[in-house]
């Protein structure tokens, strides 16, 4: 009997694909960089059906390429193509299993896309905060394996900071209940750290208690104009003195970035009627009125340039602008990287300086979330990807001399899975082996990935 045959006998024929027509939207990851063949793409229902693949492919020794909505943009949910692979696609994992309103969680599968979970919470008056572009395809188990970041990280936290419990299974099949809904338990390891950004290298998990919290009964986005990234951080700090907590996400956004957008995206209009070199989209919410908030707002910005939008249709047009950025700058080398918040006008200039006089008529498309550190840095003209080992070495020695990381929240997939040996620690990547060793001892856990 074929693998499969037996797949099938688990999951449903159906649910087993091997046709070119039917693999192909999950064997390529979405920025078209990576593709490789699997013998077939299987769709389980449960955490039953995937215990049972699981096992199965142990047996077997085939391994497997756990995948969400495969958003991704390091190729961490597709398949080598070094070895016998089976894709596992997890979207048919769909529950909402239990909302507890008075706990504030939410209990959910992996499968579900993010903006169900939102819309879920807010049905029931709560906030799950996790928010990102890609939400309206994206599934809370890819979320949760690369420790997503998004917008709101500066008031919320990560993705990893959602999660109170979790279900996964491990690579020989064995089902880990650790769906506990509470916020202290401290009894030995805190295991679900350990899958938690693990990119489906340790286990796969199909379900996740998640935290929710109040909704803000006022809202305030305001576009503002800047001369520099350092206007910026210095805005950032005043902001926080003058309004607290209430900033839930502080993106920073080129004139470049701008621009392509508008080329991109027709109906969109610059805010501004002259063109500026920097932009900050800041976005507060608060349990109060939204008159006092905009008022408070209004003063905290003071004589700054700035378009406060005055109604919901009028914020979600700013919002798009930011959310259009990744599809019109499509086709360059890009970067995901972390530094102190005071360092990044520091970084900007220097690393554009030396780009600059590396390469001949460079672009730079720099923008983010630059309230929690991470600037999405990316360079063209599209040409520059044949470059790419040569650019890449440029901004990550410029992001070790201002003591950040090469990967804030895209994780490392394929694409810096090399790059991260020369950037880590040997002790730390020793511990990394030492823990997968431990939990995958035949590395059939997504592999050629992180490690």
């Amino acid at each position: 009997m074929t693998l499969q045959k037996r797949l099938g006998d688990i999951v449903g024929a159906a649910h087993v694909l091997t046709a070119a027509a039917d693999t192909k939207p999950y064997l390529t990851d979405w920025r078209r960089q990576y593709t490789a063949p699997a013998e077939c793409v299987v769709r389980p229902a449960s955490t039953a059906e995937v215990s049972r693949v699981v096992a199965l492919c142990a047996a077997e020794n085939v391994a497997l390429v756990p995948q969400g909505g495969n958003t991704g943009l390091v190729g961490g949910s597709v398949p080598t193509g070094t070895r016998r692979e089976v894709l596992l696609s997890l979207g048919r994992l769909n529950r909402i299993r239990s909302l507890d309103a008075l706990n504030d969680t939410i209990t959910v599968e992996a499968g579900c896309v993010l903006a169900a979970v939102q819309g879920a919470a807010a049905e029931a008056g709560r906030l799950f905060p996790l928010s990102l572009a890609a939400e309206g395809s994206c599934q809370i188990g890819g979320n949760l394996s690369t420790n997503a970041g998004g917008v709101n990280v500066l008031r919320y936290g990560n993705a990893r900071e959602q999660v109170l419990g979790l279900e996964v299974v491990l690579p020989d099949g064995r089902v880990w209940d650790g769906l506990r809904a509470l916020r202290k338990d401290n009894t030995g390891y805190d295991l679900k750290q350990l899958f938690l950004g693990a990119e489906g290298t340790l286990g796969v998990i199909t379900a996740a208690v998640l935290r929710l919290y109040p909704r803000p009964t006022a809202n305030a986005t305001a576009w503002v104009a800047l001369a520099t990234p350092r206007h910026a951080i210095e805005l950032l700090a005043e902001l926080r003195e003058r309004v607290g907590d209430r900033i839930s996400a502080f993106e920073l956004v080129s004139r470049t970035c701008l621009e392509a957008v508008l080329s991109h995206v027709r109906e969109l209009r610059d805010p501004f009627p002259a063109p500026h070199p920097w932009y900050v989209l800041v976005e507060l919410g608060d349990s109060g009125s939204p008159a006092e908030l905009r008022e408070r707002v209004e003063q905290a910005l003071g004589e700054r340039e700035a378009v406060l939008a005055q109604s919901g249709e009028q914020a979600r047009a700013l919002w798009r602008i930011r959310e259009s950025i990744p599809e019109a700058q499509f086709a360059n080398v890009k970067h995901d990287i972390s530094v102190p918040i005071s360092s990044i006008p520091e970084f900007v200039e220097h690393t554009d300086a030396k780009l600059g006089s590396s390469f001949d008529k460079t672009e730079i498309y720099c923008f983010g979330h630059v309230g929690d550190g991470n600037l999405h840095y990316n360079i063209g003209p599209q040409r520059l990807l044949e470059q790419r080992d040569a650019v890449n070495a440029i901004v990550y020695d410029a992001v070790a001399r201002f003591g950040g990381s090469i990967s804030a929240e895209h994780g490392l997939g394929q694409l810096k899975r090399e790059a991260i040996r020369s950037r880590k620690p040997a002790v730390e990547l020793e511990l990394m082996r030492a823990v997968k060793a431990a939990l995958d001892p035949k590395g059939l856990m997504n592999p050629g990935k992180v490690l």
